[in-house]
């Protein structure tokens, strides 16, 4: 631990009236709550910035994109969370500028207006939007899988699709609409893959008249060699053996190259072969990079950003220059850390953790991050999941079952927890899923899911 002596202060300021410090949080998903939280005791003003109202559970997005979960079972208000915290305000706004030597933070309000926030603390945990790679025009045929827009758009696209073919005449026209394309076989490409499946064969089993929905076509595409190359080769091994078992059609090696309304285009990357697949339904995810935020920082602070935009950061998450600037979660770099959850809530927790102690004493506080891996898991199908934690590696039913007692422990709310068990233990034993919804209302809304 090392600590850093603070500047005198001047004795005529002691005569003045105390003005309270005031800590700045930007982002309101797991690093950015889990520091506001941190935070609650300190004898200042903590103002948490998000361009939404509520924190999102991601790693369950999926999810409500298939249709098992509604968009409320997994979001939670922030102003909810943080109400017994009479030191923390909660603003609606998207950071778009800083003055470091001012130490303000410019947002924008969503009627375009810009309001300013001072800081003598700064933690920023923006985190990261989807990657098309310099290929932005694919996003408005494939859309990501980040937030809960996009899961309500994937959503409206997936029903849509089935209904659409229900109404066509011909095999042929219908073939296309029952087609589904997913790029990115990380863990999102892999767990809405299966969804998709599931959501086929048994949520519209026998429901449907011209058309049989077990029938529809889930093409996985990724660059690697295997599925889920983040986790031990046996375990994804295991994952690529269910898939194969569920009916999803996985091709590695090779990168998709072209997104347009009624097809997607793959090349290999062995020998640049290119096929086209016929299909009105891609989703995408492929890589994350910054939000434009990130880029805004870098500049104002001095620092290079890596390949992926992300703020190069000291051992205890700080920005070198800047001991009163803290990067947390996936914006930040730091060790090769992964880009999971567990890296924004202990990131955010420490930085939280820094300025409450610095608050506290006439010196600054400073000790290094130090990550606990509490190991990674993905939902794979039905009974199906896997678990890794150092040398636990947990498959089928035993890693299902951890996968869901992970992720009800760490959705926010106990309304959402209980919520959730409920509604997965009623698809469990009905194989329905009710968040399926899709009206026609606004014409141009309505043209959407065909374009």
């Amino acid at each position: 631990m090392t600590r850093v002596t603070a500047q005198q202060t001047d004795p005529e300021a002691d005569r003045l009236p105390r003005r309270r410090p005031s800590v700045v949080v930007v982002g309101g998903g797991f690093g950015g709550l889990y520091a506001a939280r941190r935070l609650r005791r300190i004898d200042g003003d903590v103002t948490l910035l998000d361009r939404g109202t509520s924190h999102v559970f991601q790693p369950l997005l999926y999810q409500c994109a298939t249709g098992l979960l509604s968009e409320g079972a997994i979001t939670s208000p922030l102003r909810h969370l943080l109400r017994k915290q009479k030191n923390t305000h909660v603003a609606l706004g998207e950071a778009s500028g800083i003055d470091p030597e001012n130490r303000t933070v410019t947002a924008t309000r969503i009627d375009g207006s810009t309001f300013e926030l001072r800081y003598d603390h700064l933690v920023v945990a923006a985190g990261m939007r989807q990657s098309y790679h310099g290929h932005d025009e694919f996003a408005q045929y494939a859309p990501g899988m980040k937030t809960v827009d996009d899961a309500l758009a994937i959503r409206r696209k997936l029903i849509s699709a089935f209904e659409m073919a229900e109404s066509l005449p011909t095999p042929e026209e219908r073939r296309p609409w029952l087609t589904f394309a997913v790029s990115g076989g990380g863990p999102t490409g892999v767990e809405i893959a299966g969804q998709i499946r599931e959501l086929a064969t048994r949520a519209l089993e026998n429901e449907f008249r011209a058309i049989d929905p077990g029938e529809a076509r889930v093409l996985l595409f990724h660059g690697g060699d295997r599925v889920l190359e983040s986790f031990d080769a046996r375990l994804s091994a295991k994952a690529q053996k269910t898939l194969d078992a569920v009916g999803v059609e996985t091709h590695l090696g090779v990168h998709v190259t072209d997104v347009r309304a009624d097809a997607v285009e793959v090349t290999t990357k062995k020998d640049k072969k290119v096929t086209t697949y016929d299909t009105r339904t891609v989703l995408w995810t492929a890589g994350v990079e910054a939000v434009p935020f990130a880029a805004t920082l870098a500049r104002a602070l001095g620092v290079q950003q890596d390949r992926s935009g992300r703020i190069p950061v000291q051992p205890d998450l700080s920005v070198a220059g800047h001991p009163n600037i803290y990067v947390v979660g996936d914006v930040s770099a730091l060790n090769d850390l992964p880009g999971v959850a567990e890296v924004a809530m202990q990131g955010g927790h420490h930085a939280g953790a820094m300025i409450a102690k610095s608050l506290q004493g006439e010196r600054r506080y400073s000790t290094p991050f130090k990550y606990r891996d509490l190991g990674s898991a993905a939902y794979i199908a039905r009974r199906h999941a896997l678990l890794q934690a150092g040398p636990i590696q947990l498959s089928g039913f035993a890693g299902w079952a951890a996968w869901g007692a992970i992720h009800i422990a760490f959705l926010s709310g106990r309304r959402n927890r209980a919520g959730t068990l409920i509604n997965w233990a009623a698809t469990l034993a009905s194989g329905t899923r009710r968040e399926r919804a899709v009206t026609f209302g606004d014409p141009e809304t309505a043209r959407q899911p065909y374009t």
